[in-house]
């Protein structure tokens, strides 16, 4: 069974040192005042604590009974870089910095769950709490992997908790398979020559090129995607020219690509990369494409998905697979091509918690904190039994 009321009495301090954190946000490879807040409390609990990894990356391991297995849970702790609105009394002080993100909750929720289970035991191997940086766009999971952390820390398993402002406080989803989509991003440059909008049969027009060729991207998913598969493309940015009364001689495109499937990944980047050259030709235009893969999607292993609704039914009513995935896309997917594993949502929604994520209103809900903490302690008393 798991102590309710035990980590109940945990959530006042938990979520001062949210609110703390909240307040004091860092951008990603920045996180140095959270990470040491991290370290320190890891260490006032007798854990082994490995600090620096992946630029400011922290992990703690908690070792009980005799055997050697271990699995890993993570947390990240960046902030994002935008300013907050809440107007709340624990509201960012740094300018161009904010928990808009709910990773502060994260960060205090692992905590959470090293103290409590530093305290209560219960099982028989080794927990590796893994505070990661820089998940907002900068692949912190990448660089803390490429600093040894699967290597030092040898996870059968690792799971992560995001909070969901879509779900009700404390609902618990997850799904095998794909969870998160892949994130690609494309920046397109067209050249033209430049000059006098009074003469455009002088001028390859840099922005006539532009307008073909985001029509012309707006049509892949539709008809170069099976509709089977899922995709979307967004055309983000489109920026060129300074005059009523001159064609300019270079326009800017960016845009975002998001799937679940590598072979649809490679025929979308394939298409953007031939539409170009086609618009180029017909336009006499020069147009360059550069394709970012930045994030994979995230893949869930099936097996660990099953253990966390198991798990997740201890400590929540409200438990239930996931019906589908979602667009928007996490660093945790590197882990998860490393060690199988599960990415879980935590509900959050409420009456005065029902902003999106990434609004600069948004604020994470501490009510939450008790069925995280819970859900985490959970895993590891499930996954690693005393013997």
């Amino acid at each position: 069974m798991i102590d309710l009321n035990g980590i109940a009495a945990l959530v006042p301090d938990l979520t001062a040192l949210r609110r703390d954190i909240h307040a004091h946000p860092e951008l990603g490879f920045c996180e140095h005042r959270t990470a040491g807040i991290v370290a320190d409390a890891l260490r006032a609990l007798g854990l082994e604590v490995t600090a620096g990894l992946g630029g400011t990356g922290v992990v703690g391991v908690l070792r009980r009974g005799t055997s050697n297995r271990m699995i890993g849970l993570r947390a990240d702790m960046d902030a994002l870089p935008f300013d907050e609105q809440t107007g709340l009394p624990h509201a960012s002080t740094h300018a161009g910095a904010f928990h808009g993100c709910g990773h502060d909750g994260h960060t205090a929720m692992l905590l959470g769950a090293a103290r409590h289970l530093a305290a209560q035991g219960g099982f028989s191997g080794a927990v590796a709490f893994i505070f990661q940086p820089a998940e907002e766009g900068q692949g912190g999971a990448r660089e803390m992997i490429r600093d040894g952390l699967f290597d030092l820390f040898p996870c059968e398993q690792v799971f992560a908790i995001h909070n969901w402002p879509d779900l009700p406080a404390g609902a618990i989803r997850t799904r095998p398979g794909p969870i998160m989509a892949s994130a690609d991003k494309f920046q397109i440059t067209i050249e033209g020559r430049g000059g006098h909008a009074a003469l455009p049969h002088d001028t390859p027009d840099a922005l006539l090129a532009a307008a073909d060729l985001v029509q012309q991207l707006n049509t892949i998913v539709s008809r170069r995607v099976p509709a089977t598969q899922a995709a979307v493309l967004s055309v983000t940015k489109i920026a060129g020219g300074h005059a009523h009364n001159v064609i300019p001689a270079s326009c800017e495109i960016m845009g975002t690509v998001r799937t679940f499937d590598p072979e649809i990944q490679d025929r979308i980047e394939a298409s953007i990369h031939a539409m170009a050259q086609g618009v180029a030709a017909s336009t006499e235009t020069t147009i360059r494409v550069d394709y970012d893969r930045y994030y994979p999607a995230t893949i869930n292993d099936a097996d660990a998905a099953r253990d966390v609704l198991q798990a997740a039914r201890l400590v929540s009513d409200d438990v239930a697979e996931a019906p589908a995935p979602a667009f928007t896309s996490e660093d945790f997917s590197f882990m998860l091509q490393q060690r199988p594993g599960a990415y879980i949502w935590l509900g959050q929604k409420a009456p005065d918690h029902n902003q999106p994520l990434h609004h600069p209103r948004y604020d994470f809900n501490d009510s939450v904190i008790v069925q995280g903490v819970a859900l985490l302690t959970a895993l590891v008393v499930s996954r690693l039994p005393e013997s």
